[in-house]
């Protein structure tokens, strides 16, 4: 994943489908021009393309891989980030009261052309890097009004509002993603997102579908694995920086969610050549030039979008 001049967007690219790698997930919106990824929460796995978009509204502990990929026709994906401020400047502007939704924060939707649009003109900028300053922040605004008044907006707007369930365990992960080195407290952990502790850990669950304390120790892992991985450390100091005090515990438990201990897994990774970072074969209908359906884009946001693909290439 590459991170670019305009702040909310990524682009990604593999040349071969990947092995599934956990990672955390910001809240973002992710679009494929090309190939497929599959993601999956716990027992719950989902694939999104060219055909199909992924939202995740918060931050979540993920396991995804390229399902589908190739030298010739590589995966291609820009990833943009929820800017929540924004989200609810927006919602406050449209005077339209948060209503309950059990919508899941994890959700693949039809592509809509109007957001593609939107996006392509946001990965355009790249090119006019003169312009981003201004036009950026007016195009995100524009994306995240049209999630707004998507499938998804009703759980939105139940984020944007402070009091909501929702808007609470988007607290609570917050706090614990600020201190996850840290010895993990309940209460501190509940006080900041306004509940009870027994309500935290029935409501965190039900959203993440993990606790806690399950949440805190995939985060762990995974920032000591980016540590080994990227910056050379070895396993003890990487478990040591994580907040580990017992190195058994570690590669105990780093084996069971990478799957191998940590020098076999940082090994296998290196051959592989894949990086660690934070963010998924069916038949389709015809598709344009950028993977994306004919009837659902006009020419002009193919032609935009043919443009984002062949002229980041590189990345």
């Amino acid at each position: 994943m590459a991170g670019t001049a305009v702040p909310c967007l990524s682009l990604i690219r593999a040349d071969q489908p990947t092995v599934p790698v956990p990672a955390v997930y910001e809240a973002s919106l992710c679009l494929i021009a090309q190939g497929a990824k599959r993601v999956s929460l716990g027992d719950i796995s989902m694939v999104y393309d060219a055909s199909r978009y992924l939202l995740v509204s918060v931050d979540l502990p993920l396991v995804g891989h390229v399902t589908e990929a190739s030298p010739e026709a590589p995966y291609l994906c820009c990833k943009i980030d929820l800017d929540m401020a924004v989200l609810a400047d927006l919602v406050i502007a449209e005077g339209r009261p948060p209503l309950r939704s059990d919508l899941p924060v994890l959700a693949v939707y039809p592509e809509d052309a109007d957001l593609v649009d939107a996006a392509c003109r946001l990965v355009g900028l790249l090119g006019r890097s003169e312009s981003i300053a201004t036009l950026a922040p007016l195009i995100e605004r524009e994306i995240l009004y049209r999630l707004l008044n998507g499938p998804h907006g009703p759980l939105l707007r139940q984020m944007s509002a402070a009091d909501s369930r929702l808007g609470q365990i988007s607290r609570a992960i917050a706090t614990i993603r600020q201190g996850f080195h840290e010895q993990l407290r309940i209460d501190e952990i509940a006080e900041a997102a306004g509940m009870s502790a027994s309500s935290l850990h029935a409501h965190f669950k039900s959203i993440t579908h993990m606790t806690p304390l399950e949440y805190q120790k995939q985060l762990r892992l995974q920032e000591a694995r980016r540590l080994m991985l990227a910056e050379g450390a070895n396993a003890g100091t990487a478990g040591f920086a994580v907040g580990y005090e017992s190195q058994s515990q570690f590669t105990r438990e780093y084996r069971r969610l990478f799957g191998a201990p940590p020098r076999q897994d940082i090994e296998r990774l290196q051959d592989n050549g894949q990086l660690v970072s934070g963010v998924t074969p069916t038949k389709q209908m015809p598709v344009g030039e950028a993977g994306f359906p004919k009837s659902a884009v006009p020419s002009e946001t193919r032609r935009r979008h043919s443009q984002m693909r062949h002229s980041r290439s590189g990345i």
